[in-house]
């Protein structure tokens, strides 16, 4: 984005430089228009969807930021970082709060830093801290020196400690198995514990209005359920395609809100191009059967929260354009949406689409661009 070089990543660009590293077969996603999103198309061939990117408003490049912008709600005092580690007068009451010593307390991957703590951490019983250029406080315990349970426990300790001066987007629990360092591996019991939305969402209005709204994945933890009606928790990209595969053929929701952690997880923020190339062919062949399971009234939307290259210098998100995809039955020949002037396009254009008010929401709905009716 224009203002990329203000947040440390200019010249940053996740789609791209995947695709130029790596030259990853993505037929479906190719069809739907995403290698139309870049600057320079990576494709001579014409979608038959809609395609086009949005532009962040909001001050940040977090998860919760990029998640509440597309529901229509800007955040413009960013979350607090704190990429030198936690002062020691908050690190001292919540290890007060919590009756446990504590290590770590620095920015760090996620993985690296239990190869440098995780034996310590199962010597001692001390939970490991740790955090990132994101807005984020993580608690690293190995599921058999503190069960899941009470990892989460003190986690909720900690949401209510990383509140006003030092408000921050996401607490989140990270738990891990393995006997030793080289072997440290996270478990699917991740927990997040976000701040709560400071205004009504897409999702609050949706289930306000009768919509029944399903999250998977992180989904629930990023709106601290408001406006969840059914919460799916998901293992891995994957999980989470087969369990949207499974709703839509259901057909027992108004309103599936999918995320799909891994690229970021496992891939971007462990500087794994490679990784994330596989994964993006594994999710275009999970396109491939959920595409056909698609109603006459279903629309798909395909985006993203913000970057996260992983030919980067740094593992972690980056300032840039997201792609906004949409497909179905209602979208069958090629429509450019352009570049969108915010992420709430997307919120304003679901609105639209279900037939709920999007008075208050920022940004312009993308149904008459993409040939849609209401």
């Amino acid at each position: 984005m224009p203002d990329a070089a203000a947040f440390g990543d200019q010249g940053s660009n996740t789609l791209g430089h995947v695709l130029t590293a790596e030259h990853p077969k993505l037929p479906n996603l190719t069809r739907l228009g995403l290698l139309n999103t870049l600057p320079e198309p990576a494709t001579s061939d014409l979608p038959v969807s809609a395609f086009g990117r949005m532009a962040e408003v909001s001050a940040g490049k977090d998860t919760t930021t990029g998640h509440w912008e597309m529901m229509g709600l800007v955040v413009v005092d960013p979350f607090r970082t704190y990429p030198n580690g936690f002062p020691p007068e908050v690190i001292d009451e919540y290890e007060k709060r919590i009756g446990r010593k504590t290590l770590g307390n620095k920015a760090a991957s996620g993985t690296v830093i239990l190869d440098e703590l995780g034996e310590e951490h199962m010597r001692t019983g001390k939970p490991i801290v740790y955090t990132s250029a994101d807005s984020v406080f993580q608690v690293a315990a190995h599921e058999s020196v503190i069960p899941v349970e009470e990892l989460w426990r003190i986690c909720a300790v900690a949401r209510e400690l990383m509140r006003g001066e030092h408000n921050i987007g996401r607490i989140i629990a990270r738990p891990f198995v393995g006997p030793g360092k080289g072997e440290f591996k996270r478990t699917a019991n991740r927990k997040d514990f976000s701040v709560r939305p400071s205004g009504e969402t897409v999702v609050e209005r949706a289930s306000k209005s009768g919509r029944k709204v399903v999250g998977l994945g992180k989904i629930g933890d990023i709106f601290d359920r408001v406006g969840i009606d059914v919460e799916i928790r998901t293992e891995s990209n994957s999980d989470g395609m087969r369990k949207t595969i499974d709703l839509v053929r259901q057909a027992d929701a108004d309103f599936i809100f999918t995320n799909l952690v891994d690229f970021d997880s496992k891939y971007g923020h462990r500087n794994d191009a490679r990784g994330y190339a596989k994964a993006l062919e594994t999710f275009d062949e999970e396109l491939g059967a959920l595409l056909p399971s698609m109603r006459a009234d279903d629309l798909l939307f395909i985006t993203a929260d913000h970057g996260c290259d992983p030919t980067d210098v740094s593992t972690d998100h980056t300032r840039e354009y997201v792609p906004l995809l949409m497909a179905g039955p209602a979208v069958r020949s090629l429509h450019a949406l352009g570049t969108r002037s915010t992420f709430s396009d997307l919120g304003v254009t679901i609105c639209d689409y279900l037939g709920i008010s999007r008075e208050g929401f920022p940004g312009r709905s993308a149904l008459g661009d993409a040939g849609v009716k209401k």
